[in-house]
C-alpha cells in the first residue's frame, strides 16, 4: 500500500443516513501520527520506483509464454518420439554445430523439450551459448545466446526489471522499491485497521471497500486501502525475495545466512572428499573444465536416475580427477532440488546433497524466489503476480487521486494537492517508544542501507518544509 493519509475519526457519510448519537473526535495517538506521515511522505517518494518495478515485473509475467513465441523452435522438439537418443550422439551433434567454447553443461530433453548443451566462450562473459538438440532425432534445433539458461528476449526483461539496463547504478531503483514496500504495506494495513474501529463489522470493512461512502476521498481511499489489505502477503512476499538479491541489502542477507549457518550445503565433488572450491557447484564463465568424452555423460545420468534423480536435471562435467555434479532443475512445486556428484570413471557416487537436508531458511530462500519468477506454481503462479502488480498499480493511481482530492479549493486558500498530515508525532512518543524504536529504525537503516538513507532524506526534507513555513508564517 502506499499514499493514504489515514489521521483522523472517520467523517460520517451523508448517504448512510443520520445516525442516532454524534461520536467525539478520536485524536490520533502520537504512534499512529507518526505512522501516518511516514506512509504519506513515504508513498509520495516511493510510489515511481514501484510504478517502474510494477510495470516491469508484469511484463516479466509472460516470459515463458514469449520464450514459447519466439524460441519455440528451438526450446521444443517437432515430434515426440518413443526414445530418445544417447546423449553422447547428441552432444556430439552439438560440438559438430558450435565447435569454439568449453562444453560446462547438458540438460537431457524430455517429452517435448529439448536436449539443452551449453558452452562457455570467454567473449561472452557471465553468458552462455546453447545448443539445443531434438533428443529423439540428434538434430540440432538451433542456437541461442543465453544467461543461466535464459533465452535472450527473458533476460532482456529480467534485466530491465532488476536494473532498468543500467548495471549496478539501475539496480538502486530495485533495493529502494523492494526496502520500502513492506513498510508501506504494513503501515497501511494497521492504519486501515485502526480506522475500522471496534465492532463485528471491523473485519468485513477492512477487506470490503466501504461502498456507502459518496464520492470523493473517502471512497477512493476505500479502494485504495481495501485492495493494499487483500495484496499485503503478497507484497511482504515480493519485498523480502526482492532484497534477497538487491546489491546492498542482499549483501546482508547472504552475510545474515552465513553467520547462521543457513546457507545451501555445498557439495563437495573431489574424489577425496574434501568440499571443492565454489561448492562443487556448476558455474558459468567459470574455468571451463577439460573437454569431456561424450561417452561419460549417458554413464553419469544413468547412475543418477539410479540414485533417485527424477525429473530435469543439469549434468556438469568437472576438471579431470573430480567429480561430475548432476542436480535436478525442476522449479515447479513440489520443486527438485537434490544433487549427487559422480565419478565419471567408476560410476560411484561420491556425494549427495538433498533438498530436504537445507536449513529452513535456505528452502525459504529458495522457495521465495521461484516464487517472485513466476516458476513455483506454473501459470497459476504467474496469473497471480499479474495481479499484485495490476493491483498495485491501481493502489498508486489512487493514493495519488487522494493527495489531489484532498487539496483546499477555496480561493483564499487553494492549492494543487492536499497538506501532509500534521507534524509532531516523534515529540508526542513515549520514553519506551523511543528507547525502542530509535535502535531498532538504526538497525533496520543498517540492513538495509536504501531504506536507511531514504528514510534519513524523508527527515532532511520534513524538517526543511517545516523551517520554511515557520520563516515565511507572519509575526505578530
Amino acid at each position: 500500500m502506499s499514499l493514504t493519509e489515514l489521521s483522523g475519526a472517520p467523517t460520517p457519510d451523508p448517504a448512510a443516513g443520520a445516525e442516532p448519537a454524534v461520536r467525539p473526535q478520536r485524536r490520533p495517538s502520537p504512534l499512529a501520527a507518526l505512522l501516518v506521515r511516514l506512509h504519506f511522505y513515504a508513498g509520495i517518494l516511493v510510489a515511481p520506483f514501484l510504478v517502474v518495478a510494477a510495470l516491469t515485473g508484469l511484463a516479466y509475467t509472460i516470459t515463458p509464454q514469449l520464450d514459447q513465441i519466439l524460441y519455440g523452435d528451438q526450446l521444443t522438439v517437432a515430434a515426440v518420439g518413443d526414445q530418445p537418443r544417447p546423449l553422447a550422439e547428441q552432444v556430439t551433434a552439438a560440438r559438430a554445430a558450435h565447435p569454439d567454447g568449453s562444453l560446462t553443461a547438458v540438460s537431457p530433453g524430455a517429452g517435448d523439450r529439448t536436449t539443452q548443451v551449453v558452452f562457455a566462450l570467454p567473449e561472452l562473459g557471465d553468458k552462455q551459448h546453447t545448443v539445443y538438440v531434438d533428443p529423439y532425432t540428434a538434430e540440432v534445433r538451433g542456437q541461442l545466446t543465453t544467461w543461466f539458461g535464459a533465452t535472450p528476449a527473458t533476460t532482456w526483461l529480467d534485466d530491465l526489471h532488476r536494473n532498468l539496463h543500467l548495471g549496478d547504478l539501475g539496480r538502486h531503483y530495485s533495493e529502494i522499491a523492494a526496502s520500502w514496500l513492506w513498510v508501506l504495506a504494513l503501515g497501511g494495513v494497521i492504519l486501515w485497521w485502526r480506522r475500522r474501529g471496534n465492532g463485528r463489522g471491523r473485519a468485513k470493512h477492512l477487506l470490503v471497500p466501504d461502498l456507502s461512502a459518496g464520492k470523493g476521498v473517502r471512497r477512493t481511499r476505500g479502494w485504495h486501502a481495501t485492495t493494499g489489505v487483500w495484496l499485503a502477503i503478497g507484497l511482504l512476499i515480493l519485498s523480502a525475495t526482492g532484497l534477497t538479491w538487491s546489491r546492498f541489502a542482499g549483501e546482508n542477507f547472504a552475510a545474515g545466512l552465513a553467520a547462521l549457518d543457513a546457507n545451501r550445503p555445498t557439495l563437495s565433488t573431489t574424489l577425496d572428499g574434501a568440499p571443492a572450491a565454489g561448492g562443487g557447484e556448476h558455474q558459468h564463465g567459470g574455468a571451463p573444465p577439460a573437454e569431456a568424452d561424450p561417452a561419460t555423460f549417458d554413464r553419469v545420468l544413468t547412475v543418477a536416475r539410479d540414485a533417485g534423480l527424477s525429473g530435469p536435471v543439469e549434468i556438469s562435467p568437472g576438471e579431470p580427477g573430480a567429480a561430475w555434479s548432476v542436480g535436478q532443475t525442476d522449479d515447479l512445486w513440489p520443486v527438485g532440488r537434490d544433487r549427487v556428484a559422480v565419478d565419471p570413471a567408476t560410476g560411484a557416487v561420491t556425494a549427495r546433497s538433498d533438498f530436504a537436508d537445507w536449513p529452513l531458511l535456505a528452502k525459504l530462500s529458495n522457495l521465495g524466489i521461484q516464487a517472485h519468477m513466476g516458476l513455483l506454481f506454473g501459470v497459476v503462479n504467474q496469473i497471480l503476480l499479474a495481479a499484485i502488480a495490476v493491483g498495485l498499480l491501481c493502489v498508486i493511481v489512487w493514493g495519488y487521486r487522494m493527495w489531489w482530492q484532498r487539496r483546499p479549493t477555496r480561493a483564499e486558500r487553494r492549492a494543487l494537492v492536499g497538506a501532509p498530515p500534521a507534524r509532531g508525532g516523534v515529540r508526542g512518543l513515549p520514553l519506551w517508544a523511543l528507547l525502542l524504536g530509535v535502535p531498532l529504525t538504526v538497525a533496520l537503516g543498517w540492513a538495509l542501507p536504501w531504506f536507511g538513507v531514504t528514510l534519513l532524506a524523508f527527515l532532511v526534507i520534513d524538517i526543511t518544509l517545516a523551517r520554511i513555513a515557520h520563516h515565511r508564517r507572519p509575526t505578530p
